[in-house]
């Protein structure tokens, strides 16, 4: 099987179940350990620090272009030196794979 990295996200029709929490666990021990699921089981996210504004904003926008070309697009929240990333599916109201596949091409921007 692909590494979630290597994947491709796919178009996840409304009234697909989200995620069980057994597979979305399992699909978390496949990135950082910094990714962690929100309490409520919907949502994936990650904090990222930096040196400065400038490293900040250039990870933003290498994030929006993963985003872009994976058409799976994260809420983020930034300031000077630092990014949270959080991704959900909206279509399924919580965790699809999709998330992870992009949280994983997030991780390759700190490799």
């Amino acid at each position: 099987m692909a590494s979630l990295r290597d994947r491709k996200c796919k178009a996840v029709p409304p009234g697909t179940p989200p995620l069980d929490p057994d597979t979305a666990n399992s699909l978390l021990g496949q990135i950082d350990p910094a990714w962690s699921i929100g309490t409520d089981g919907h949502s994936l996210h990650r904090a990222f620090s930096f040196e400065d504004f400038h490293r900040t904003m250039g990870f933003a926008n290498a994030v929006a272009w993963i985003a872009n070309a994976e058409d799976h697009h994260p809420d983020i929240e930034l300031g000077y030196n630092y990014c949270r990333v959080e991704f959900s599916t909206h279509t399924v109201g919580g965790l699809s794979d999709n998330d992870f596949i992009c949280a994983a091409k997030v991780d390759a921007l700190q490799a």
